[in-house]
């Protein structure tokens, strides 16, 4: 057994290569292998976002706070609120971030495959992003 103490793993800034915007990941679980399972809880300020993405085994996101919008690629732009849980399926384009004008934090679970659990793509650009 192992427990993660609140404050014993440092908070980080998402890397502009993958993130517009002020974005904190908060590491929670990242267990050794043969374990798959990866959790951080994210923190967009208002307008930040991931850049589009997939993952190859799907993933799970449970808002937390605030007021966020997701999109799947060819979908509408939703919005999220606290207690919504997102689930993306294998390989499914999308993004996620806070509105323009709230921040949004969610607790993002995903599992590694071949030792990765994302394959970034490009930026949402301002124009994908504002359209609602």
């Amino acid at each position: 057994m192992e427990i993660k103490r609140i404050g014993t793993q440092a908070s980080g800034n998402g890397p502009a290569e993958y993130f517009t915007g002020s974005v904190r990941i908060d590491p929670l679980n990242s267990p050794p292998d043969p374990a798959r399972v990866a959790m951080a809880l994210v923190t967009f300020e208002p307008g930040a976002r991931t850049a589009w993405h997939t993952h190859p085994l799907g993933q799970t996101l449970i808002v937390t706070s605030g007021c966020g919008w997701v999109q799947r690629e060819g979908g509408p732009v939703q919005e999220i609120h606290p207690g919504d849980v997102v689930w993306f399926e294998p390989d499914e384009k999308h993004w996620h971030g806070a509105t323009a004008t709230t921040a949004m934090s969610h607790i993002a679970v995903q599992e590694k495959q071949n030792g990765s659990p994302v394959d970034w793509l490009e930026h949402v650009t301002d124009e994908q992003y504002h359209l609602q």
